[in-house]
């Protein structure tokens, strides 16, 4: 599967699929303790990785410059170390991020300007919401570099699913293999709704299908072409 192919998967089925995948896979992926602040729908994209760092008191420090260099349809990804005493993102951001396409935020600390920024349409997605500016308290350490988000380390690069569930990050080196167990996930949990529906219990819909089997206990489920290759 292409890229694009897996921003299209995952934006279909959304952070729920995506992380039962990275389960079977061993890996966590999910960005614990963030929350929708704005827009909606699901949100998928390449990450683009900023970092900030705390400055001593009385040292000045600007607001980051990094809006302009981020691509369309990227998902800014910005680690603050989970604080709270001050802001990393508000409406103008969202405004330029708006008019250049970019796909959505996520930011492991606080956004601010929320009502602003969800009269744009712009996803966010954060710990909280908190007006206090990050300047002359954080400064932009790093841009495209590794970075710690809510203790899972994300790359530039790697994909960011986000919806009202929260958010959960793909590492690139896995995409495909993620794609392959959403496919497979949402086939198991089709067939299950099809036998609910039709007033087969649900204990016996599961074990039919081996929604409690990895594929490693050689439960073969068929997976559907997507007529690309």
């Amino acid at each position: 599967m292409t890229t694009d192919d897996l921003v299209e998967l995952f934006r279909e089925h959304g952070t729920g699929a995506v992380s039962d995948a990275l389960d079977l896979l061993g890996r966590n992926g999910g960005l614990s303790g963030l929350s929708r602040r704005s827009g909606t729908g699901t949100v998928v994209g390449p990450a683009y990785t900023l970092r900030f760092e705390p400055v001593a008191a009385g040292v000045r420090a600007p607001a980051g410059e990094f809006i302009d260099d981020v691509p369309p349809g990227a998902v800014v990804v910005i680690a603050n170390g989970g604080r709270l005493y001050c802001t990393v993102w508000g409406d103008i951001l969202s405004a330029v991020a708006v008019r250049n396409g970019v796909a959505g935020t996520v930011v492991d600390g606080c956004c601010r300007d929320v009502a602003e920024t969800r009269a744009l349409g712009y996803p966010v997605w954060s710990r909280a919401g908190y007006m206090k500016s990050g300047k002359n308290r954080v400064r932009l350490a790093a841009v495209g570099q590794p970075v710690e988000v809510c203790g899972t380390v994300v790359d530039q690069g790697d994909l960011v699913c986000a919806d009202d569930s929260g958010a959960v990050v793909v590492p690139a080196a896995l995409a495909t293999e993620v794609g392959d167990q959403v496919r497979r996930i949402v086939t198991i949990e089709a067939a299950i709704r099809a036998d609910v529906a039709a007033g087969v219990p649900l204990r016996d819909s599961r074990r039919r299908h081996g929604y409690n089997l990895a594929p490693r206990d050689g439960v073969t489920v068929p997976v559907p072409s997507t007529g690309r290759s």
